[in-house]
């Protein structure tokens, strides 16, 4: 019984491997493409307020300040 098990064990921890590979690439991109780009934080503020919470606490963490506000200024700037 145990043997017939092992090949259905291999499949499902490859498949949650990937997934975790899928997850950690996906983060990476997104914060770079955030990172980059204060048009994409502005889109993000729009649809995913949450997340773009998340990169500037991060960000905040690690001794950058001053991007959430110059990103608010900008985009009140840009309405008026």
């Amino acid at each position: 019984m145990t043997r017939t098990m092992e090949p259905l064990a291999r499949r499902i921890f490859k498949g949650i491997l990937a997934a975790e590979l899928v997850g950690v690439f996906g983060a990476y991109f997104l914060f770079k493409k955030m990172n980059s780009s204060q048009d994409f934080r502005q889109t993000m503020s729009k649809t995913f307020p949450f997340i773009l919470e998340v990169y500037y606490k991060s960000i905040e963490q690690s001794g950058m300040y001053g991007v959430r506000e110059r990103d608010q200024e900008k985009w009140l700037d840009s309405k008026n």
